[in-house]
């Protein structure tokens, strides 16, 4: 009659000792992680909001002075400071739609009993897969005035087009260039999630006479709702902090059509040695996202909730 009890006793005694060492081994994993966040996210985070608030000479052995918001109002007062903002909302909308579409699409197609949809796959998530400036560069190269898209226009009957070199032309490239990038990335996790949707609910959804697009609106769109809002939340910061293709393209040019907001904390900071105007329009990035994100985690919360 006690060996019973005693054998309880002894499962929970060592339901308790796994539990630690499993605490242990999390805790030793994620210590290195916890620390390059502190080290290369939230202090550079925090000396950057302390810098906005001061101003001095670069180099200069005074140190800066206290001036509370002055350099933020200089920001707002400045017509540039508000092209580079509007040029960055711009981008956003229309680029984060347009690749959380795109990546749908796709990945209904590749779940959807598509011949060789493995190949397909692969080479949709190939561009993801090469390094951000080894892309660049290739479409830098294929949209110059003489390079080989022009001559595909030109064999097609249709005229040239400055593409990066026009002020009309250069948002609507690097939305291009930045899709080509990230629609396969993101397309992996929709796979993943569509693939997680039992398919009894769809199975019912049939039975029950729904037609495709009423068991993609009533069904698969609910329960897709995190992976969804998880690729909408991270493709949203990945836009906003959009750096390279900028840099390496077309340098915030031309005429100034595409300094977005992250691009300009760097020229701030390094080219026109203002470092207090850059943290300062940092921290009004990071305002920006923490807003949209704040938004975005609320639908997801909504969603969970339903």
């Amino acid at each position: 009659m006690t060996a019973l009890p005693q054998s309880r006793q002894l499962t929970k005694r060592a339901g308790r000792s796994r539990s630690k060492r499993n605490l242990l081994a999390a805790a030793i994993f994620l210590v290195p992680t916890v620390v390059l966040i502190l080290v290369l996210r939230v202090v550079p985070t925090f000396v950057a909001a302390s810098q906005s608030l001061h101003r001095g000479i670069p180099g200069s052995i005074d140190a800066p002075a206290f001036v509370g918001a002055q350099v933020y109002a200089g920001l707002f007062q400045s017509p540039g400071f508000w092209q580079t903002l509007g040029q960055t909302l711009l981008f956003n909308v229309i680029v984060n739609p347009l690749q959380i579409f795109i990546s749908l699409l796709l990945a209904v197609l590749l779940t959807r009993g598509l011949p060789a949809s493995g190949v397909w796959r692969t080479l949709i998530f190939l561009p993801a897969a090469v390094p951000l400036a080894g892309s660049t560069i290739v479409w830098g190269l294929a949209l110059r005035p003489d390079g080989p898209v022009n001559g595909v226009l030109q064999a097609l009957g249709l005229p040239a087009q400055p593409f990066l070199t026009s002020p009309n032309q250069v948002i609507g490239s690097l939305i291009l260039i930045v899709s080509w990038i990230g629609v396969g990335y993101w397309m992996i996790f929709l796979i993943a999630g569509l693939n997680d949707i039992p398919t009894v609910y769809l199975e019912a959804a049939r039975m029950d006479g729904a037609g495709a697009l009423r068991t993609f609106f009533s069904i698969t769109i609910p329960m897709l709702r995190r992976p969804l809002l998880f690729v909408l939340v991270a493709d949203t910061v990945s836009n906003f902090v959009l750096f390279a293709p900028v840099q390496i393209l077309t340098n915030g040019g031309p005429q100034g059509q595409s300094n977005f907001l992250m691009f300009d904390v760097y020229n701030q900071s390094y080219n026109l040695s203002n470092p207090y105007a850059g943290s300062a329009e940092l921290v009004i990035l990071l305002v920006i996202m923490i807003a949209i994100v704040t938004v975005q985690f609320r639908l997801l919360g909504r969603g969970e909730d339903n």
